[in-house]
């Protein structure tokens, strides 16, 4: 059996965050990830539940893209950020604050949105 993830998951989690539905698998042994996952890469379960991901996280760390890449131009200045959920930590993108009042411990919502420049779909935190 692949340890790949099919095609597609990536776009279900972020339908199930965009639903108010998002979540994380979790192994029997409770080591949390994020899908898209098959096998918990701590200790190689392949018994995988999905569970709730907390409403709220809290910023771990975070940086100002000031000089993107040219596929991201349209999008600058923005902050890009970990938040830990709980058992997870999730990468996104900081809206509805100004890039410097972005700091280590705020506490944020998760959601989807799209990119200024290319229209794709990305995880967004927002601040509660």
């Amino acid at each position: 059996m692949s340890e790949q993830a099919p095609d597609g998951e990536y776009d279900e989690w972020l339908d199930a965050i965009a639903d108010g539905e998002a979540y994380y698998v979790e192994c029997a042994n409770g080591h949390g990830w994020l899908p898209p996952r098959r096998v918990c890469p701590t200790c190689g379960s392949r018994d995988l539940s999905d569970q709730r991901l907390p409403e709220a996280g809290e910023i771990a760390t975070h940086t100002t893209i000031t000089v993107p890449t040219p596929q991201f131009e349209d999008d600058a200045p923005y902050v890009t950020a970990v938040a830990e959920f709980g058992p997870v930590s999730v990468t996104g993108i900081v809206r509805g604050v100004d890039p410097d009042a972005v700091e280590i411990g705020t506490m944020v919502g998760i959601d989807v949105g799209d990119r200024v420049t290319t229209g794709d779909r990305l995880v967004v935190f927002r601040p509660r």
